[in-house]
């Protein structure tokens, strides 16, 4: 959706949600790479082109456990007439010295070893006796148990053809193939093949630290008590485990009292340890709203928006109303030496959530550095009772349950944004534009899927 001019509503602007978040993104810097363990780097973002060192796998070996053989040794070959081979020995995974297979021999082998020289292919050990003289073999005796069984005779039932159950050198990558570009994000696949080419470290950008912290003297934290005018700190731990989705280290702070000197001083504490700030509640009009209070002396710069008598300000950060619902308080800027970004949220559950979605999210991405910070979305058909209303001059951000099978979106619960239990049983966002007020059954509409 395209930005929507800047409204006024008395003295403040009014900002579009694109607006906001150009702004978030325009003042948000990649973080500097570093190099980090295989491990340490797994949900980091590669900022380098790796190319494969040696050929994977590195030599010829053997995909099944059986015996390596010469194939016109065992051309012709049946149950009837099987071909009588002399066992040489073993070769194992991690064979150094390989024995040599002759006319007439062969070598017991097993998956994953190298295929020794003269040997053309692998015969499965249960197309043979298993060097015990009977019937077809179900399996390989071990050789700590009966070493004999690395010797003697063996009957193989099956011919096989050149390179049967034999796995090429390189033929999972070659010498010189770009194994991974720069921008993948690593995961277990492309951990396990940095580990499989022999990179024991890696340059990545590292994952942003996310400080959260909720702000109310009437939050407690769960497993207290309950007291009269009390409830549970939810906003901390949605945020907290929405920044570790998002690709985060996420630090969650219990939550803040409303006082100003008390939540200023936890807000510098937190900076030693934090690429970016994210604080929820007290960023409204109330007298008890400390996030801006406390923020007035805070150093630091504002974001691109810039500073004006258009916006309530807080030292380093900028408090806006944004054209949204829910949403419609929010504040930006940096704060800190370092400048550190900071968004501040408003306190109301879903709006805390979905404010989160739609700008923190996209700025925890680019820290990391990646091209495509936002969720993906989709057009889908509304599937309800009645028309959906929606308020004129504001980007109604709905819940909703998204079904790819029929293309059809339908709304959980209400629009209140205090209504957790419905926002648990979403998986997306309905959209409905600012100049429009009204969504009938059927009509179609963006989702933006959070799953």
């Amino acid at each position: 959706m395209s930005s929507s001019a800047p409204q006024e509503t008395g003295r403040q602007r009014l900002w579009s949600v694109d607006e906001h978040l150009a702004d978030v993104l325009a003042a948000i810097r990649p973080l500097e790479p570093i190099e980090l363990q295989l491990l340490d780097a797994q949900g980091c973002v590669l900022v380098e082109d790796v190319t494969v060192p040696v050929a994977l796998p590195p030599f010829d070996n053997s995909s099944m456990d059986g015996y390596a053989v010469r194939v016109a040794d065992v051309q012709g070959a049946s149950e009837e007439f099987p071909a009588v081979l002399k066992v040489i020995g073993d070769v194992a995974a991690g064979s150094g010295e390989l024995p040599t297979v002759g006319p007439g021999q062969t070598a017991r082998i097993m998956t994953g070893a190298p295929l020794p020289p003269g040997a053309e292919a692998v015969v499965p050990v249960e197309w043979t006796d298993g060097g015990t003289g009977g019937g077809a073999a179900s399996g390989m005796t071990p050789a700590s148990s009966a070493p004999e069984g690395a010797a003697g005779e063996v009957r193989v039932h099956r011919a096989a053809e050149a390179r049967a159950h034999v796995r090429a050198r390189g033929s999972d990558v070659q010498a010189g193939d770009l194994a991974l570009a720069a921008g993948t994000v690593l995961g277990p696949p492309q951990i396990a093949l940095l580990a499989a080419i022999g990179r024991g470290t890696v340059r990545v950008r590292p994952r942003p630290r996310v400080v959260v912290m909720s702000t109310g003297s009437e939050l407690v934290q769960p497993g207290e008590p309950l007291t009269a005018g009390t409830i549970y700190d939810s906003n901390s731990f949605a945020l907290a485990a929405a920044a570790r989705d998002a690709g985060a280290i996420a630090y969650r702070v219990g939550a803040v009292s409303d006082d100003a000197d008390t939540l200023r001083a936890t807000i510098e504490d937190q900076l030693i340890r934090a690429d970016l700030l994210v604080t929820t509640g007290g960023v409204s009009v109330g007298a008890y709203d400390v996030v801006k209070e406390a923020l007035t002396s805070v150093g630091g710069s504002g974001g691109s928006g810039g500073s004006g008598e258009e916006d309530v300000q807080g030292g380093g950060v900028d408090f806006r109303k944004l054209a949204m619902q829910p949403g419609k308080p929010q504040g930006f800027g940096s704060i800190g030496p370092d400048h550190t970004p900071l968004l501040a949220l408003p306190g109301n559950p879903v709006s805390s959530y979905v404010s989160f979605e739609l700008f923190v999210r996209p700025a925890i991405r680019a820290l990391m550095g990646l091209p495509d910070v936002n969720r993906p979305s989709v057009r889908a058909e509304l599937k309800a009772d009645k028309a959906l209303g929606s308020p004129a001059g504001r980007r109604q951000f709905l819940r909703g349950k998204y079904d790819a099978g029929s293309g059809t979106v339908s709304p959980v619960g209400g629009s209140g944004s205090h209504l957790i239990a419905a926002l648990a049983h979403a998986d997306s966002l309905m959209v409905v534009p600012e100049d429009v007020t009204s969504v009938e059954p059927g009509a179609e509409l963006e989702v933006i899927l959070l799953g």
